[in-house]
């Protein structure tokens, strides 16, 4: 049969690759396609938005099969034009796809079906905007209604950064006609995921779980993207969290969208915030998503043509989909200056060497060939993407093909799964670091410490140990933490401050002292008491407070790196990251 993919990005790229593997396919054509895809499928100059070409192009060429790729297609009403002619198409029509079309329309119909999301309000005016933005304080979430490509939600954690996003959406028009109605909701904490779908109207069938990476930079900071990474599966998805959305988000949009005259066949996917058991939808996608279509349809054992045509004829009851078990990683690939201006034009290398790496595909996203080398010609450029037996080998495959590859100016996160590897180090991972604090009411400034160590990678633990009311606890807190697999601690107390120094008389181990303000002298007496350690007892003596805590768990993590090449790499990576945060708020202030 003849397949026609209709899209230019990464997910249309992973599209054709698995349509490619079906033995019921022998010819495959791509408008407009990239580099990349020109390999397996053959281009066609032709917009995404071209609805008379397209279907003038799919009646000439007989095609058998069209699957839509980019949302655009969908909201201009590609699917309602194929259909009128008789053709076979996979996608939503323009009625369902107004989900992802209208982010006005799907806060509407979550409420109007009792359906878990943020509260919110919408407003066409931006002085109602504002006030409303006064009234609820920060943190908020300003959305623009329409399509953005991704880029058209932006978390505001204060009040004059909300009346920031609110000009920038209806004054500065930054989005077009996107920008035209707002939702203004409430910001919701937790962890967000991926769950997305094949459904016929009637049946829904989840592929497995994964997790996107929308923010720019490492650590979640920075703008929003389309997506700078993707994994799968993300255990943040338990199955008592999977079964609650089948039920509580899926299957009720659905049957609402039925019920609104509006029948849904095709890609559903839903953004979700999970904090604990709690599970809001953020958002609802029409497509696959990019980049989470790359690890997913790496997973998937089925031929995903058969998928394609039950979902037409409405017997996806039918199939038994098979998913390979193995985890898979995709890391974007972007132009520096994305997802703001950025040049396109450069030569890309290392393309070969890359792919040769056992378990990498490399996706094209924005991708053209000029004078016979493959060359940047977007945004997101590519989708380095892994599977293997266990998520730390799919990262480091992932990683080893995309640190072979080069152009001027491109960048990529650095801790895509990591997430997911945090889950699991909470669950059974062996503390590395031990916290020590003389005082449960210090926690709060000693938590600066803890968070810096999980978000680096490091497993810890926490204490209260005095040396002046306990202190046989705090001596054989330290005499056993080498038999327990500690390598360093960091000792937090004020006032006299002998903790630090207790701790190292009865360790071989590093101890890092953090003075803290617990005194009218402002912990200034904690630091002199931390800094005078009797000769034979060190004691690395960090700042007062919440900056010396977070300073104390930097050392540690460049100490335990010099044994550690991953952590090292991460350690570098954070200065980066430090780097491209000042960058971002010279820019906001116009230097």
């Amino acid at each position: 049969m003849k397949v026609l993919v209709v899209g230019s990005g990464g997910r249309e790229h992973a599209l054709v690759w698995k349509i490619h593997q079906s033995t019921r396919v022998n010819k495959i054509f791509c408008a407009p396609g990239n580099a990349g895809i020109k390999r397996m499928a053959e281009c066609v100059d032709i917009s995404v938005t071209d609805v008379d070409a397209l279907v003038a192009f799919a009646k000439e060429q007989e095609i058998d099969l069209t699957v839509i790729g980019p949302e655009m297609s969908l909201t201009v009403g590609v699917v309602d034009a194929f259909e009128k002619e008789g053709l076979r198409i996979f996608g939503p029509t323009r009625d369902a796809a107004i989900l992802e079309g209208s982010k006005v329309f799907t806060k509407e119909f979550l409420k109007k079906y009792d359906i878990p999301t943020a509260q919110f309000k919408v407003f066409k005016d931006s002085k109602k905007a504002k006030k409303y933005i006064d009234k609820c304080g920060a943190p908020l979430v300003v959305k623009a209604d329409g399509l953005a490509a991704g880029k058209g939600v932006i978390v505001a954690s204060t009040v004059k950064e909300a009346k920031a996003a609110v000009d920038l959406i209806m004054r500065d028009k930054a989005f077009g006609e996107a920008g035209n109605k707002l939702i203004v909701e409430q910001c919701l904490t937790g962890e967000e995921a991926s769950f997305i779908a094949f459904t016929d109207g009637k049946t829904v069938l989840p592929l497995p779980t994964s997790q996107d990476h929308k923010a720019a930079y490492e650590g979640d900071k920075g703008p929003n993207t389309g997506g700078m990474g993707a994994y799968s599966p993300a255990p943040v998805v338990t199955e008592k969290i999977a079964d609650y959305v089948m039920e509580k988000v899926m299957l009720p949009t659905i049957q609402g969208m039925a019920a609104e005259g509006r029948p849904y066949k095709g890609m559903l996917y839903a953004g979700l915030m999970i904090d604990g058991d709690d599970v809001q939808v953020l958002e609802f996608n029409c497509r696959f998503g990019d980049p989470e279509a790359q690890p997913l349809l790496m997973r998937l054992k089925s031929d995903v043509v058969d998928i394609f045509e039950a979902v037409i004829d409405g017997r996806l009851d039918q199939v038994e989909m098979k998913i390979d078990p193995r985890p898979t990683v995709c890391v974007v690939m972007a132009s520096g200056g994305y997802p703001g201006s950025y040049e396109s034009g450069k030569v890309i290398r290392g393309l070969k060497k890359a792919s040769d790496v056992t378990g990498v595909v490399v996706f094209h996203a924005g991708t053209d060939v000029r004078n016979g080398r493959v060359i940047s010609a977007g945004g997101r450029v590519l989708g380095v993407t892994a599977v293997a037996k266990d998520l730390e080998k799919a990262i480091a495959a992932a990683y080893k093909a995309t640190e072979m590859i080069e152009w001027t100016g491109s960048f990529y996160r650095t801790d895509i799964g990591a997430k997911a590897l945090k889950k699991r180090m909470e669950i059974d991972a062996k503390p590395l670091v031990g916290i020590v604090m003389g005082s449960d009411s210090d926690l709060p400034v000693m938590q600066a410490a803890a968070d810096f160590l999980t978000y680096i990678g490091i497993p810890w633990e926490m204490t209260v140990a005095s040396a002046h009311r306990t202190p046989e606890r705090a001596a054989s807190f330290a005499a056993t933490a080498q038999g327990r697999g500690l390598k360093l601690i960091i000792a937090g107390a004020g006032m006299a401050a002998h903790l630090a120094g207790v701790l190292a008389a009865h360790t071989d181990l590093p101890v890092i002292g953090v003075p803290l303000d617990a005194s009218p002298l402002r912990g200034m007496d904690a630091l002199l008491a931390t800094v005078q350690m009797p000769p034979g007892i060190p004691v690395a003596t960090m700042g007062i407070g919440k900056p010396g805590a977070k300073n104390a768990a930097v050392l540690a993590a460049r100490i335990l790196a010099l044994g550690d090449k991953e952590l090292s790499k991460r350690v570098s990576n954070y200065k980066i990251t430090m780097a491209r945060e000042v960058e971002e708020k010279a820019k906001r202030i116009g230097l």
